[in-house]
């Protein structure tokens, strides 16, 4: 009886096991072969073949659409056509799958010598990473074969290999004297022969173990080649960034070269990325950052072909280095000139652009989302940084004193246990890259470019600023919010921001009245009450605000409500802007004496000399708190050093050509004589100034000034002595008072982290360009009328709601005479 052996169903035979292992490598030759046809040809002018890259009629296609077309051309049996004996540029490893299988070779085949059959070129299949050396030398024989695909193929290798490219383009060492004097004394010890020979097996030797080496090494090894590598500082990379610009610039002008880097680009980007989130290679090999470096010089980054695949994928992969990676790579990029700063920053941008372009953003598909933007951001934030380290940067440490903390309210206890605890106790948000650098955006006096350059306003268009801001405040790292990143938003943008950030403290503290008032039986008050005379604004209000100060800070954040005694005005806005603006007429009137006007300048700056209690300045401090808080615009112009005094700078020198030009002037004129100070000058350490009452007042700059002659070594001293005196010790505590009434108002609120100091004064002053056109653009017209009517523009008005009246005269006659009236009786409220 025969018998049949039985397998398992999991257990092939090994016949069809080898079978289908044949069928899969002759599948995969047959796609090699279409892809190479697609892509190179077969070498005949005339070819026929419409898949062929040899047909006049043919459409050429980059790799990536190549890949596909022959994966199709394999499923339907497409032609494929026999090599041309003429063509050049025929890769080895096509010849090579040719010849497996073929059955008969012409006589011209059979005749071929063996540099004639390897085909015209060398793959170099050896080359494991590059250096400029070997690039020309690929690069030069390409030229004489007119045929670039070894130099493509090497390309493609180096460039879509994390471990290839770390290693290429590495700093030769370099030698100490004492190094060169060791080796020039061995080799007089040598005669000629001995010399030649020796070096000759040296030249062989580093050959062999380069090549070995890199081919051995995986990234996280450091030890490729340390003896032949020149030492490092902390801040330093391996990478030789001139030669890699110099490869560019040879490379970049070849269509088929750069598409190689742009495939190679794309094909890195996701193994970077997973090397950086779930390896930790950066720590275990920081020459790792030599591959963003090397990608970073690719001048062709910004290019249309770049922006729709392989620049997001880098994007991704470079928002993943960590925080330390960061910031090396900022201190190195701090070093370039700025128009490579410029052209990193465009890259960047470009990119976030056109990504913003070529979408429909909106409330359901918000920008925060995406994660091309969202990458590109957090690059461009590196190259923000580089542009502010790089610049002309403050070194001295010249920071305000830390002001004693605000007296805790009595409501806090009560607010921990309604759930209800006071946000940022840790103080304002600081950005993390910028701690780790140890330089902060206002250090900067003078960047490298503009800072307008990295704001891209397509956008601040598409931006919903109400749920970004609620991204910025929970601090999820599912969400990313732009206001991380102040520097790419417009100053309106970061003033909605900050408009939200104001209303939902307001809305908190009338949450916490409320619940007071039930919990304690408190009368309910859930508004900033100010109740004044005219005649008397100044006092009332100043009472009133020290009062609250005192007994509960916290009810400066509440929504400010103004109401003039006597008078019908409801305060919807305009009765509070009408409140800033007489508090301000008054405190900066010059007869007060708190303050100087500098008629030149137009200009205020504190008095030193003032009688007036530093009650006053603090309540100075707190109008213009309540005013940014309140989002009201006050007519007071400040030199831009007190705005930088606010966020924690002292004054120095180069502030006194903004706020005191004549005296700045004088002194830079002593900083630049070229004879001798001593004796041309005569003067000392001692210094002179005026009082309230235009009296002389001496003040010496150093103990026993007067005695201390100014000299051309000390000069430089006597003249930061000086500036440090006018703007910041003399009006020391007149200054304190102010600046701890403005903290009281904004010491919870992101001001500090969003705003820079010119920035912080259009948030009080408002812009000096009136924009008409922008007016007449965002007016809404009620009652009939359009901006077509010819009453448009006249004078009645409803303040306190901020709503235009337009009543319609007969003739210019009375139009003027209204018109002059109401500029005439501008102040007060009453009902019509």
């Amino acid at each position: 009886m025969a018998t049949t052996c039985k397998r398992s169903p999991g257990e092939p035979h090994s016949e069809n096991i080898e079978t289908s292992r044949m069928k899969r490598a002759a599948a995969k030759h047959l796609i090699e072969r279409y892809y190479h046809q697609l892509t190179e040809g077969c070498g005949n002018e005339a070819c026929t073949n419409e898949f062929c890259a040899s047909c006049p009629t043919f459409h050429r296609m980059d790799n990536n659409a190549a890949a596909i077309k022959a994966l199709e051309l394999y499923k339907i049996n497409a032609k494929l056509c026999d090599p041309h004996p003429s063509k050049k540029g025929t890769s080895s490893a096509y010849l090579e799958n040719n010849s497996k299988g073929a059955h008969n070779n012409s006589c011209t085949d059979r005749k071929m010598n063996k540099k004639e059959m390897q085909g015209p070129r060398d793959d170099f299949k050896d080359v494991t990473y590059l250096t400029e050396e070997k690039v020309d030398e690929i690069l030069e024989l390409c030229r004489e074969k007119e045929d670039y695909s070894p130099l493509i193929r090497v390309i493609g290798r180096v460039f879509s290999s994390a471990e290839a490219l770390v290693q290429s383009f590495r700093k030769a060492k370099q030698h100490t004297k004492e190094e060169l004097k060791s080796l020039q004394e061995k080799d007089e010890d040598k005669d000629e022969d001995e010399k030649e020979k020796a070096a000759c097996s040296a030249a062989a030797m580093e050959e062999d173990s380069g090549a070995a080496a890199s081919s051995s090494s995986r990234v996280g090894d450091n030890t490729q080649g340390d003896n032949n590598l020149q030492k490092l500082g902390p801040d330093e990379v391996s990478v030789d960034i001139e030669a890699v610009r110099r490869v560019y610039s040879r490379l970049l002008s070849n269509e088929k070269i750069e598409t190689a880097f742009l495939n190679a680009l794309v094909y890195l980007s996701p193994n970077v990325e997973c090397d950086l989130t779930y390896h930790n290679v950066y720590s275990r090999d920081p020459n790792y950052l030599n591959l963003f470096v090397i990608v970073m010089e690719n001048g062709n980054l910004h290019s249309p072909e770049y922006l729709e695949m392989a620049l997001p994928l880098f994007c991704k992969a470079m928002s993943k280095l960590p925080l330390a990676a960061q910031a090396k790579l900022v201190r190195l990029w701090s070093k370039y000139s700025a128009e490579q700063i410029r052209r990193m920053m465009e890259t960047f941008q470009q990119l976030i652009t056109y990504k913003v372009i070529s979408n429909e953003f909106n409330s359901r598909n918000l920008v925060n989302d995406d994660d091309a933007i969202v990458a590109a951001s957090k690059c461009l934030k590196m190259v923000y940084y580089a542009n502010v380290v790089g610049g002309d940067v403050d070194t001295d440490h010249n920071e305000e004193e830390d002001e004693e903390p605000l007296p805790e309210s009595s409501e806090l206890t009560l607010q921990e246990l309604l759930g209800e605890e006071r946000r940022n106790k840790k103080g304002p948000r600081v950005d993390p890259l910028e701690t780790e650098l140890g330089v902060k955006t206002i250090d900067c006096r003078k960047p490298l470019i503009p800072f307008e350059e990295f704001i891209n306003e397509p956008l601040n268009d598409v931006l919903e600023m109400d749920k970004d801001y609620t991204f910025f405040k929970v601090e999820t790292e599912n969400k990313f919010s732009f206001m991380t990143c102040p520097f790419i938003l417009n100053a309106v943008t970061k003033n909605l921001g900050l408009y939200y950030d104001n209303r939902i403290r307001m809305y908190s503290e009338r949450r916490i009245t409320v619940l007071y008032s039930l919990v304690q039986g408190q009368q309910l008050n859930p508004y900033l009450r100010l109740k004044v005379r005219r005649d008397h604004i100044i006092d009332d209000a100043l009472v009133r605000l020290e009062m609250i100060a005192m007994e509960n800070p916290a009810d400066l954040k509440k929504q400010l409500y103004v109401e003039f005694e006597g008078e019908q005005g409801v305060d919807e806005g305009g009765v509070s802007k009408e409140f800033f603006q007489l508090v301000v007429e008054e405190i900066f009137n010059p007869d007060i004496g708190m303050f100087t006007y500098d008629e030149s300048t137009k200009l205020f700056w504190f008095n030193p000399s003032s009688f007036e209690t530093e009650g006053q300045f603090t309540l100075i401090g707190i109008v213009l708190g309540l005013a940014i808080y309140n989002n009201c615009i006050l007519d007071v112009h400040f030199p831009m050093v007190v705005y930088r005094k606010l966020m924690g700078k002292k004054g120095t020198f180069r502030d006194l050509a903004d706020s005191h030009p004549v005296l700045y002037q004088s002194l830079r004129d002593l900083l630049q004589y070229e004879g001798s100070v001593e004796d041309d000058m005569m003067i000392t350490f001692q210094i002179s100034h005026t009082d309230l009452f235009g009296n002389p007042m001496m003040h010496d700059l150093k103990e026993n000034g007067d005695k201390i002659p100014i000299t051309n070594e000390n000069r430089k001293e006597f003249v930061n002595l000086y500036a440090d005196y006018i703007l910041n010790k003399s009006v020391e505590k007149q200054f304190k008072a102010f600046r701890r009434g403005f903290h009281m108002v904004t010491n919870e609120s992101p001001l500090k982290y969003l705003f820079r100091p010119e920035e912080i004064e259009l948030l009080i002053c408002g812009s000096r360009n009136l924009d008409f056109q922008a007016l007449e653009e965002t007016t809404e017209y009620d009652g009939g009328y359009s901006r077509d009517s010819l009453i448009i523009r006249l004078p009645t008005s409803h303040t306190c709601f901020n709503v235009l009246l337009l009543p319609e005269y007969s003739n210019k006659e009375k139009l003027k005479e209204r018109l002059l009236k109401a500029i005439t009786y501008a102040k007060g409220f009453g009902m019509l």
